[in-house]
């Protein structure tokens, strides 16, 4: 009986942090890197907010935009969610990017709850963080 209360302490502990780290907001932003990681382009263009997609005339588009401006998104190596604060009303998550070369890109996320689920509104590209020698 001792080795089953053991047992079941083990999982709740295991099953309480792995609901501590899911994050709807970080799993939306790691979801589009993901989509972009595999080229699909168009569950990538579906975590953009309505704003973002009204502003491409399709997930092609958005594609390009992200490519050509975003190339750490597009070629991502190791991303690290940091702090997630919320400045006169809006939401932001820094998120730093490893790239294909291995240069660390700092970015703000803006997302909005849209209808219970979060979107990217916008992404800035931040000061690159200083790494000492």
């Amino acid at each position: 009986m001792k080795k089953l209360f053991l047992a079941f302490g083990l999982f709740w502990i295991a099953a309480t942090m792995l609901w501590a780290q899911s994050d709807p907001i970080e799993n939306t932003i790691q979801g589009q890197f993901t989509a972009f990681q595999s080229r699909d382009i168009g569950a990538a263009f579906d975590f953009a907010s309505p704003s973002i997609q009204q502003k491409f005339i399709g997930p092609k588009q958005f594609g390009t935009m992200v490519e050509r401006g975003f190339p750490m998104v597009w070629n991502s190596g190791e991303i690290r969610f940091l702090e997630q604060r919320e400045i006169a009303g809006i939401t932001w998550q820094k998120v730093l990017v490893q790239d294909a070369a291995g240069r660390l890109h700092m970015l703000a996320y803006q997302m909005i709850n849209q209808d219970g689920a979060w979107k990217i509104n916008g992404v800035q590209i931040l000061p690159s963080p200083d790494v000492g020698a």
